[in-house]
């Protein structure tokens, strides 16, 4: 079966793997990426990201991953919603860049 999204083990790599970048980025020391649930929210009542965090996030994701993040992006909210959302958003992205 060949799909475009990552397989579940290949998924939970890239969202520990993004968990830490977010506490490496952000100096979140107290923090391991195994304390972030991956559907948590990452700003507001959640992990409490504010729009300074989400710049230098999505700089580092940009940096990390080689792909590219536009700061208008119509859904780049929802993209940046949780762990899970974010390993799906670069997953996607990291495959349009490839093509």
């Amino acid at each position: 079966m060949n799909t475009l999204e990552p397989s579940p083990p290949e998924q939970a790599a890239l969202e520990q793997e993004i968990a830490q970048l977010i506490i490496d980025t952000l100096n979140l020391e107290d923090l391991a990426a195994t304390d972030i649930p991956v559907d948590q929210p990452l700003f507001g009542e959640g992990l409490g990201l504010d729009s300074v965090d989400a710049l230098e996030l999505a700089l580092a994701l940009q940096k990390r991953y080689a792909i590219r993040i536009e700061s208008n992006a119509k859904h780049a909210s929802q993209h940046f919603a949780t762990i899970a959302s974010l390993a799906a958003y670069v997953d996607a992205q990291r495959t349009a860049c490839a093509s």
